[in-house]
């Protein structure tokens, strides 16, 4: 999407606060004995409460309000009774439209306590977040973005996925431009226009570069390693980037 009017601008934001809102609770909530189903039923709430559908469930008819992806599952983890440990890595994932304008955030983090690894991809995930924001600019290319995540991640001895992407959002959860990549490609020279809206989603690995889905047809995973991902949508503008997820 291509913001074009005040009311556009203000549509993103109020979808944006509405969803930053509910990932930031639930967030809160992810303690030890929690299921995640416990956690999307909450979602599914506040979502009712403040006026908005959710994407996933309303677009693609997914089994959940929220996707919530736990230790090998990196992405679209169906909420179900899998219980919370000490130490999990958990990715919250919400997005949702209200008023025809459409939000995408996400966040990894560890319950409580966890092994070091997995707080230094939760860290790095967001230090690549920054260096590739730093490139969001009208008139820029999309790859300069993917290269400085990429560039980020192997600073700090790690890498990233490369079969999940970032990508355009705002009158639908999934629209132009159709992939915003965590890794450099000298052949994506797609230029980045003011006024355009992007959800922006680096993906820190371990090891693999790579996810599969499983059977359940919804749930990308690893094999052997730890992913951490953070995204927020942004509006590109020759001012400097909007986040409306913060």
């Amino acid at each position: 999407m291509i913001v074009k009017t005040e009311e556009d601008i203000n549509g993103i934001k109020e979808i944006g606060k509405i969803i930053a809102s509910i990932r930031d609770e639930l967030v809160q909530r992810t303690i030890p004995g929690i299921t995640t189903k416990e956690l999307d039923d909450l979602a599914g709430d506040l979502f009712e409460n403040a006026g908005a559908v959710s994407a996933p469930k309303g677009e693609y008819d997914f089994p959940g309000f929220t996707c919530i992806s736990v230790n090998d599952e990196v992405a679209h983890g169906i909420p179900g009774q899998r219980v919370i440990q000490e130490g999990d890595l958990v990715n919250i994932d919400v997005s949702a439209s209200k008023n025809g304008y459409f939000a995408d955030t996400g966040i990894s983090f560890v319950v409580g306590n966890g092994e070091e690894i997995l707080t230094k991809i939760c860290d790095v995930a967001k230090a690549a977040f920054e260096a590739g924001l730093q490139k969001v600019k009208p008139g820029s290319k999309m790859s300069r973005i993917g290269k400085a995540v990429h560039e980020t991640a192997k600073q700090h001895g790690l890498t990233v996925i490369k079969n999940l992407t970032g990508h355009g959002v705002g009158r639908s959860i999934h629209e132009a431009p159709d992939h915003i990549l965590n890794y450099y490609d000298p052949w994506d020279n797609e230029i980045l226009k003011d006024g355009m809206v992007i959800a922006f989603e680096p993906f820190i690995s371990t090891l693999e570069e790579e996810v599969f889905q499983k059977n359940d047809g919804w749930t990308y995973a690893t094999k052997k390693s730890y992913v951490a991902q953070i995204e927020h949508t942004i509006i590109v503008t020759k001012d400097g980037p909007i986040i409306v997820t913060l």
